[in-house]
């Protein structure tokens, strides 16, 4: 079969062919002009330069903006990595902010209990509350001092107010408080101003019960209530609350001791107290009877 001389490849080959070998020559004679060192050549290339170069202004516009938009997208990821660590910081700033708050109402409380004015006899030592075992049937509290800070069973535990409980339990490194309104809690308080002796029963309310008043009359809602320090059990004068009307009608104690805030408690070293080693000394010997008078004079 004879040959098609008529198909499109036959007459593209060669115009390729001479774009190409022009394209050539076209690159040869820019390298040579721009190599040749002549005045005249230069002369030349700065006009050539002026010429074409405004002219593809328009060419490079689309590199201009890309360009840009390469820019703005890394001003935009920095902008964004500031805005994370800015964010980082600020939450390392809220948690600062969060231990500046602690710290301040630890410092408040360790300054109430420094400004509890006591006997000057009476020592102390002051504790953080561990752990709060608060229960329907048991109140009490765990504190970081013990056996080894001489902590001893009975001691009165204040907190910045008033009177918080007393030691019953004592570890080498804690002991528990239990607090005046576990049911287990018997004290004797004086009200003020009228001098009432009376014993705060704890019943694991809030407001523990006074009983055993002997006139109720003299006894106002708003009086103090103060240790009176019978017994030995605690010392005197240690703030307790004020007197309340519960509503079943019984004449209650609000406790100055803020409960719901315990962090520090101040343990009070009582007085110490001649250990009875024989009961039977308590009871004094009867007084010898008087010798008889001696007989004057002989029978002669």
């Amino acid at each position: 079969m004879a040959r098609d001389r008529t198909r499109p490849e036959d007459f593209t080959r060669p115009l390729r062919r001479i774009l190409v070998g022009g394209l050539v020559l076209l690159l040869l004679g820019i390298f040579l002009i721009w190599r040749i060192d002549s005045p005249r050549v230069e002369q030349f290339r700065a006009a050539l330069i002026d010429r074409v170069v405004p002219s593809f202004e328009w060419l490079m516009t689309p590199m201009t903006k890309v360009a840009g938009m390469v820019e703005n997208f890394q001003s935009y990821t920095r902008i964004y990595e500031q805005n994370q660590e800015l964010r980082r910081e600020l939450q390392q700033m809220k948690a600062w902010k969060e231990a500046a708050l602690q710290l301040e109402q630890k410092n408040a409380r360790l300054l109430d209990l420094n400004q509890v004015r006591l006997d000057p006899k009476l020592t102390h030592v002051t504790g953080v509350v561990l752990a709060d075992s608060g229960s329907p049937f048991r109140q009490s509290v765990l504190l970081n001092v013990g056996a080894r800070d001489g902590i001893r069973d009975g001691w009165a535990t204040m907190d910045g107010i008033g009177l918080v409980g007393r030691i019953s339990g004592v570890g080498r490194t804690t002991s528990r408080v239990i607090l005046l309104t576990d049911t287990s809690s018997r004290i004797p308080v004086t009200v003020q101003p009228s001098g009432q002796r009376a014993l705060l029963t704890g019943d694991n309310s809030p407001s523990p019960p006074l009983e055993f008043l002997d006139k109720p009359d003299l006894v106002r809602p708003g009086d103090r209530v103060v240790t009176s320090g019978d017994g030995g059990v605690f010392p005197a004068d240690l703030l307790v609350g004020q007197v309340a009307q519960g509503p079943d009608r019984r004449l209650r104690v609000r406790l100055a001791a803020d409960y719901g805030r315990l962090e520090f408690l101040r343990v009070l070293r009582s007085h110490e107290l001649e250990p009875i080693s024989d009961p039977g000394k308590l009871v004094a010997e009867p007084p010898a009877p008087p010798a008889p008078a001696a007989v004057e004079g002989a029978d002669g």
